[in-house]
């Protein structure tokens, strides 16, 4: 079936229809993940959001129960160069096509993928819609269309729940997280809760944790300040904190640190970051589209991570037991050099 990706400047693309035949508009995202399709389709810090696979070919391995990062994708729809329709025969995987139509999320393939990343490398945020037509009226409607914003309120869990273990005690207030990071902190046998993201802090202080982390998610900082500055007016220095992503954001802006916008966000795997006491390098995933510039942090720091792209800060720790990742330590899709970041936070509880 034909369709169409429209895009907010008025060209168009014409490819073929994979997935659910509905109209979707989204922002364009480049999804630079050379594997684990699935992870990205299903990170919740991916919402709202119209995936541009930047590897020649997805599907292949199909969709299997174990690289679900959330039940619910709620990305708007995905554009790639070429599909694999057919997988091995095995009843524990399903086809990417038919995962896609039962979630109800449209994609478009046979797209030149390299010249349309391209384009979005001049551009900050294009707005665009997967179509059936690229007529006059098409363009009016995405030209009309709105972003939403605090997309991290759509996919924060609703009501608190348990993710029982038998070791420290960790509350998690959830902006969009990922299970690969709660899978991680089951193997450390953490005893988690997930808090929504509108939590108030008597709530956390009724569970006595030993640990805070605030999750990753879509959304800018000044959507989540609200929430999150009385969670750390009454917690940092108290309890050891860990924010990651969105949570990394909220607490370097916290702390005065000054965000940079990255030139175009990163959305994928293998970024290169260095531990400037180690001079260890990892190869990391992020899914941000700001770092801080060092240069504004007036704060001595126990650990510092460099992007080495950008030479901004990706990562750091402070004496007040607090610990902030721009990148996810869990990967999932991405390599796993950066656990260790799980053992600190462990550590830090004592």
């Amino acid at each position: 079936m034909k369709r169409y990706l429209i895009l907010e400047d008025g060209s168009s693309l014409a490819g073929e229809g994979l997935g659910s035949s509905i109209v979707s508009t989204g922002e364009l995202a480049i999804e630079t993940s050379n594997f684990g399709y699935q992870e990205a389709l299903t990170d919740p810090t991916n919402a709202g959001k119209i995936l541009i696979f930047t590897t020649p070919m997805i599907g292949g391995n199909g969709i299997n129960a174990i690289d679900y990062e959330s039940i619910n994708p709620t990305v708007k729809g995905i554009i790639a160069n070429d599909v694999a329709l057919n997988i091995s025969d095995n009843e524990n995987f399903q086809d990417l096509d038919s995962f896609l139509k039962e979630k109800n999320i449209p994609a478009i393939y046979n797209i030149d993928t390299r010249a349309l990343v391209h384009r979005l490398t001049k551009a900050k945020t294009i707005k665009a819609s997967i179509m059936d037509t690229n007529d006059e009226h098409a363009f009016d409607q995405i030209k009309a269309l709105v972003l939403p914003k605090n997309r991290s309120a759509s996919v924060s869990t609703k009501n608190a729940y348990a993710v029982p273990n038998v070791g420290k005690s960790v509350a998690i207030i959830d902006f969009g997280l990922k299970h690969s990071m709660l899978r991680e902190l089951s193997l450390r046998k953490i005893n988690a809760t997930v808090l929504p993201y509108n939590t108030a802090v008597p709530d956390i202080k009724n569970l006595r944790p030993e640990g805070i982390i605030i999750s990753g998610g879509p959304g800018k900082v000044k959507e989540v300040q609200g929430e999150l500055r009385p969670i750390l007016d009454n917690f940092y220095g108290e309890y050891p904190i860990w924010g990651i992503g969105l949570g990394f954001l909220v607490l370097s802006d916290y702390l005065n640190f000054q965000l940079v916008e990255l030139p175009k966000a990163y959305n994928g795997t293998n970024y290169p970051i260095i531990n400037d006491l180690t001079k260890q390098i990892w190869q990391v995933a992020m899914n941000i589209d700001c770092l801080v510039l060092p240069n504004s942090v007036q704060l001595e720091l126990d650990q510092k991570y460099y992007d080495l792209h950008s030479q901004l800060l990706a990562g750091f720790s402070t004496k007040n037991k607090a610990i902030a990742t721009a990148f996810n330590a869990e990967g999932a899709p991405g390599s796993l050099d950066a656990l260790q970041i799980f053992d600190d936070f462990v550590k830090m509880m004592g």
